[in-house]
Protein backbone atom coordinates (compact mmCIF):
# COMPACT_ATOMS: atom_id res chain seq x y z
CA UNK A 1 0.00 0.00 0.00
CA UNK A 2 1.59 3.50 -1.38
CA UNK A 3 1.42 6.36 1.55
CA UNK A 4 0.68 9.88 0.81
CA UNK A 5 0.70 9.53 -3.09
CA UNK A 6 0.38 13.06 -4.17
CA UNK A 7 -0.14 11.88 -7.69
CA UNK A 8 -1.14 8.15 -9.36
CA UNK A 9 -1.45 8.85 -13.24
CA UNK A 10 -4.32 7.42 -14.81
CA UNK A 11 -8.41 7.14 -12.59
CA UNK A 12 -6.36 9.73 -10.01
CA UNK A 13 -9.02 12.23 -8.96
CA UNK A 14 -8.31 15.64 -6.69
CA UNK A 15 -10.61 18.05 -4.78
CA UNK A 16 -8.95 21.14 -3.72
CA UNK A 17 -10.42 23.85 -2.18
CA UNK A 18 -8.43 27.29 -1.72
CA UNK A 19 -8.05 31.31 -1.20
CA UNK A 20 -7.15 33.45 -4.51
CA UNK A 21 -4.72 36.03 -3.01
CA UNK A 22 -3.60 37.43 -6.55
CA UNK A 23 -4.84 37.08 -10.17
CA UNK A 24 -7.65 38.39 -10.86
CA UNK A 25 -9.24 38.95 -7.42
CA UNK A 26 -9.12 37.65 -4.02
CA UNK A 27 -11.44 35.53 -2.75
CA UNK A 28 -11.78 31.03 -2.52
CA UNK A 29 -11.47 28.81 -5.40
CA UNK A 30 -12.54 25.16 -5.94
CA UNK A 31 -10.55 22.40 -8.65
CA UNK A 32 -11.07 19.00 -9.68
CA UNK A 33 -9.00 16.96 -11.76
CA UNK A 34 -8.90 13.10 -13.33
CA UNK A 35 -5.83 11.33 -14.49
CA UNK A 36 -5.98 10.55 -18.30
CA UNK A 37 -2.89 8.89 -18.21
CA UNK A 38 0.52 8.92 -16.29
CA UNK A 39 1.11 12.47 -16.70
CA UNK A 40 -2.06 14.78 -17.76
CA UNK A 41 -5.07 15.11 -16.06
CA UNK A 42 -8.25 17.16 -17.28
CA UNK A 43 -10.43 19.25 -14.45
CA UNK A 44 -12.82 22.06 -13.89
CA UNK A 45 -12.93 25.16 -11.01
CA UNK A 46 -14.83 28.10 -9.76
CA UNK A 47 -13.65 31.40 -8.48
CA UNK A 48 -15.65 33.49 -6.29
CA UNK A 49 -14.19 37.08 -5.86
CA UNK A 50 -14.53 38.72 -2.87
CA UNK A 51 -12.60 41.86 -3.86
CA UNK A 52 -10.26 42.82 -7.08
CA UNK A 53 -6.58 43.34 -7.65
CA UNK A 54 -7.46 45.50 -10.61
CA UNK A 55 -10.48 47.33 -11.58
CA UNK A 56 -10.92 45.84 -14.99
CA UNK A 57 -12.31 43.13 -13.18
CA UNK A 58 -14.35 44.79 -10.61
CA UNK A 59 -17.99 43.58 -12.11
CA UNK A 60 -16.30 39.89 -11.94
CA UNK A 61 -17.55 37.95 -8.97
CA UNK A 62 -17.50 34.35 -10.43
CA UNK A 63 -15.15 32.39 -12.80
CA UNK A 64 -15.83 28.91 -14.45
CA UNK A 65 -13.01 27.40 -16.26
CA UNK A 66 -11.60 24.17 -17.37
CA UNK A 67 -7.95 22.93 -17.03
CA UNK A 68 -5.66 20.92 -18.32
CA UNK A 69 -2.23 19.74 -15.83
CA UNK A 70 1.26 18.32 -17.05
CA UNK A 71 2.33 16.16 -13.79
CA UNK A 72 5.86 15.63 -13.27
CA UNK A 73 6.06 13.54 -10.39
CA UNK A 74 7.41 10.53 -12.55
CA UNK A 75 9.47 12.62 -15.33
CA UNK A 76 11.34 14.46 -12.04
CA UNK A 77 11.53 10.83 -10.06
CA UNK A 78 9.91 13.44 -7.37
CA UNK A 79 8.91 11.47 -3.66
CA UNK A 80 5.84 9.84 -3.61
CA UNK A 81 4.54 12.71 -1.21
CA UNK A 82 5.04 15.45 -3.85
CA UNK A 83 3.74 16.39 -7.48
CA UNK A 84 5.12 18.99 -9.56
CA UNK A 85 2.47 20.32 -12.76
CA UNK A 86 2.60 23.18 -14.88
CA UNK A 87 -1.16 23.69 -16.46
CA UNK A 88 -3.21 25.98 -17.90
CA UNK A 89 -6.85 27.45 -17.67
CA UNK A 90 -9.31 28.70 -20.24
CA UNK A 91 -12.45 30.05 -18.73
CA UNK A 92 -15.27 32.56 -18.51
CA UNK A 93 -14.88 35.55 -16.14
CA UNK A 94 -18.10 37.14 -15.06
CA UNK A 95 -18.66 40.08 -17.79
CA UNK A 96 -15.27 40.19 -18.89
CA UNK A 97 -15.89 36.72 -20.89
CA UNK A 98 -13.25 34.19 -21.79
CA UNK A 99 -9.25 34.43 -20.67
CA UNK A 100 -6.76 31.63 -20.74
CA UNK A 101 -4.72 31.44 -18.12
CA UNK A 102 -1.60 29.33 -16.76
CA UNK A 103 0.02 28.42 -13.42
CA UNK A 104 2.98 26.03 -11.78
CA UNK A 105 1.38 23.99 -9.21
CA UNK A 106 3.09 22.01 -6.28
CA UNK A 107 1.49 19.47 -3.83
CA UNK A 108 2.23 17.65 -0.87
CA UNK A 109 0.24 15.06 0.76
CA UNK A 110 0.47 14.30 4.47
CA UNK A 111 -1.42 11.02 4.03
CA UNK A 112 -3.28 8.89 1.43
CA UNK A 113 -6.26 11.55 1.69
CA UNK A 114 -5.10 15.01 2.34
CA UNK A 115 -2.34 17.43 1.51
CA UNK A 116 -1.55 21.14 0.72
CA UNK A 117 -1.60 22.51 -2.61
CA UNK A 118 0.49 25.87 -4.38
CA UNK A 119 -0.70 27.19 -7.85
CA UNK A 120 1.36 30.31 -8.72
CA UNK A 121 0.50 32.57 -11.89
CA UNK A 122 -2.79 34.22 -13.22
CA UNK A 123 -5.15 31.95 -11.61
CA UNK A 124 -3.40 31.08 -8.92
CA UNK A 125 -4.43 29.57 -5.23
CA UNK A 126 -3.08 28.18 -2.14
CA UNK A 127 -4.91 25.66 0.00
CA UNK A 128 -6.05 22.05 0.75
CA UNK A 129 -6.25 18.90 -1.41
CA UNK A 130 -8.02 15.88 -1.16
CA UNK A 131 -7.51 12.67 -2.38
CA UNK A 132 -10.66 10.49 -4.03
Amino acid sequence: MTFAQAWNGKGDQKLQIGFNGWGYGTGITATYDYGLGSIVSLGAGANFFFDHNNNKYADDDFGVFGRVNFHLQEPLSLPEKWDIYPGVDLGLLGKSGTYFGAHLGVRYFFNNNVGIYGEFGNNGSLGVSFNF
